[in-house]
């Protein structure tokens, strides 16, 4: 098969490692990729959000299998117009894109269907959304209602915080047409997990589970980033709370998406938190989650690829994974800055002393080949604020986190940032 990755993070980079084990794998292609992506994969030109490029790349190529990793081709209608052109491709259709691409819509959905969330209003105007902060206890949750790189969450630990974040988002346009609308929702207090199944619309299989950590500082503390590393599996996801969340909200929502006329196929991704009344949905997303499937994916002893054509052919029923059953962390490294202002085209080191280590693996983020002579080897540098994705496993999570930091120590680049906590809670938790 030929396949085509499109993304260029490190989700995508530990998509290609995975899918270029298959052996249904014959050709890779990624788009746009990133410097490590090179090494497996031939990297085409063509930006994550240009559908029609890709398209036009997939035709020519003859491409077997799209495989779409981040949100926004998949909420442009990527998936509709690849198969009315007669091309595979995994992911939901335009419509159940939705799920992340308005947050308004999700929680209406849930709402409807009964699934357990946080209590929750909308808004359109900054003055009707500061009357009803008012009217509601601190620490509230400010969410801008459509896609924000992963930043649109905003936890308001004072009403004065909440306000502000409302003339942000409503008045100040941070986020620019994705806070066309906010949601202020009340505050849940507990454990986050990440609960990710693949769906074929009927059936559903899920993936190990595991835990992102989303602020920039050790601790918790900061703000969000799209993610500063995670670990698989997370401890506090039981079997009897993993089947708990499949049947109060997995299953309600693709049956109920069913009956609505929309068949959901591809990954569907739960942010969970863990509350002392059980699972409630933080949010949804619509593919796999990024740092998460860094620490799922060298876990998973199955064939990627057999999971996703077997979503797109609606196949799913009686399929399982296997998984190994060493835990895995994954670390981010980070540009200084980040997530605001930060420089980039800074060199990379280390990476091939990495390379030597038993289980562990670098996933590129935000990298790109630099220019160097022949005889010096590749040189890498970075080209993003979520750099490399550094992935260990370990024969239990302290092992694993240890094996993980032994490989972030040997990398360097001016201005990296990291957090030293990746995995704290599974500790607390074994």
């Amino acid at each position: 098969m030929r396949i085509l990755v499109i993304g260029s993070g490190g989700r995508e980079h530990a998509m290609c490692w995975k899918i270029a084990t298959s052996p249904k794998c014959e050709k890779l292609y990624c788009a746009p990729g990133n410097g490590g992506i090179s090494e497996i994969a031939e990297l085409a030109d063509i930006k994550a959000d240009d559908v029609k490029g890709l398209l036009d790349f997939a035709t020519a190529k003859k491409i077997d299998l799209t495989v779409v990793g981040p949100e926004v081709p998949l909420a442009a209608g990527i998936v509709d117009i690849f198969t009315e052109k007669g091309l595979r491709i995994f992911g939901p259709a335009k419509k159940m894109a939705m799920l992340e691409g308005s947050k308004v819509f999700a929680k209406e959905l849930m709402k409807r269907l009964g699934v357990p969330t946080a209590d929750f209003r909308v808004f359109e105007r900054s003055d009707e959304a500061v009357s009803y902060i008012e009217t509601r206890p601190a620490p509230l949750v400010v969410k801008a209602d459509g896609l924000a790189a992963g930043k649109g969450v905003i936890i308001c630990k004072t009403k004065n915080e909440a306000r502000q974040a409302v003339k942000d988002i409503l008045d100040k346009r941070i986020f620019g047409d994705a806070g066309n609308k906010v949601i202020i929702e009340d505050c849940l207090d507990g454990e986050e997990a990440s609960i990710i199944v693949i769906s074929d619309g009927k059936s559903v299989i899920p993936l190990a589970s595991s835990q992102d950590h989303k602020r920039i500082y050790d601790a918790d503390k900061g703000p969000n980033t799209g993610g500063m590393g995670a670990y698989s599996p997370a401890p506090v996801v039981t079997d009897a709370l993993l089947k708990k969340v499949l049947d109060e909200v997995i299953d309600p929502v693709i049956k109920g998406l069913a009956r609505e006329g929309m068949v959901y196929k591809g990954a569907l991704y739960a942010g969970m938190m863990i509350t002392a009344q059980g699972p409630r949905v933080l949010e949804f997303n619509v593919r796999f989650g990024d740092p998460e499937t860094q620490a799922i994916l060298p876990r998973l002893k199955s064939d990627l690829v057999e999971a996703m054509e077997r979503s797109i052919d609606g196949k799913l029923d009686g399929y399982n994974m296997e998984w190994d059953p060493r835990p895995c962390i994954s670390v981010v490294m980070a540009s200084g800055g980040y997530p605001g202002d930060y420089e980039k085209g800074m060199e990379i080191s280390g990476l091939e002393e990495t390379k030597k280590m038993r289980d562990v693996r670098v996933f590129h983020a935000g990298t790109k080949l630099g220019q160097r002579s022949k005889d010096a080897g590749k040189l890498f540098v970075t080209s993003g604020g979520r750099v490399l994705n550094v992935t260990a496993l370990g024969k239990d999570i302290t092992d694993a986190i240890e094996h993980c930091y032994e490989a972030v120590k040997k990398i360097q680049f001016d201005g990296m940032h990291y957090r030293r906590d990746i995995g704290h809670r599974a500790i607390r938790r074994t």
